[in-house]
């Protein structure tokens, strides 16, 4: 677990200009997990890039396969802006994330507490450009869908405090 503290400076070094955020939402719309990419500066034009990766998944929701999913779609975004592999910190006990990591086939070095995982990736092609659009756009309708269905709650949890002030005399519930 991290400290408030390590929270707050790793919160501080997002650089949302460079560095991409994926999450998962709930159907009420709370994060339940989330990635962070983090992108190097540009470089030479022949150097290699790597960036890093790192995700967390609330501990409700673990075991659903969402840092799989969220993953997968790092390595496509990150493939599709050229980056040439990943890097993974993880504590030598993220079992979860290590697996994730060997199973995309990384190369693993464990050094006492610490792990570190670099995963090669491979390059872009009209296909994985034409998946992102794709996987972009469900995203866009799963939220979109979940943010209506919130809004049709809202709209019937008014109507029924209506109801219960017009008809029944009772004073409206709080939400």
């Amino acid at each position: 677990m991290a400290s408030d503290d390590q929270i707050s400076r790793y919160v501080d070094g997002l650089d949302f200009d460079r560095d991409e955020l994926f999450g998962i939402y709930n159907r009420r719309l709370d994060l339940a997990a989330m990635a962070h990419l983090a992108y190097p500066d540009k470089g030479a034009p022949d150097q290699d890039l790597q960036a890093e990766f790192g995700v967390s998944v609330l501990e409700a929701y673990r075991g659903r396969g969402f840092g799989s999913r969220l993953f997968e779609r790092a390595t496509l975004r990150a493939r599709n802006r050229h980056v040439t592999s990943f890097l993974i910190h993880a504590l030598s006990e993220n079992n979860v994330m290590l697996r994730i990591a060997a199973h995309a086939g990384a190369r693993i070095h464990r050094d006492g507490p610490d792990s570190e995982a670099v995963l090669k990736l491979p390059p872009d092609t009209l296909a994985t450009q034409v998946e992102a659009l794709f996987e972009q756009g469900a995203a866009e309708i799963d939220y979109q869908m979940k943010w209506q269905n919130q809004a049709a709650h809202r709209v019937i949890d008014t109507l029924s405090d209506i109801r219960k002030v017009l008809v029944d005399g009772e004073a409206p519930t709080p939400h």
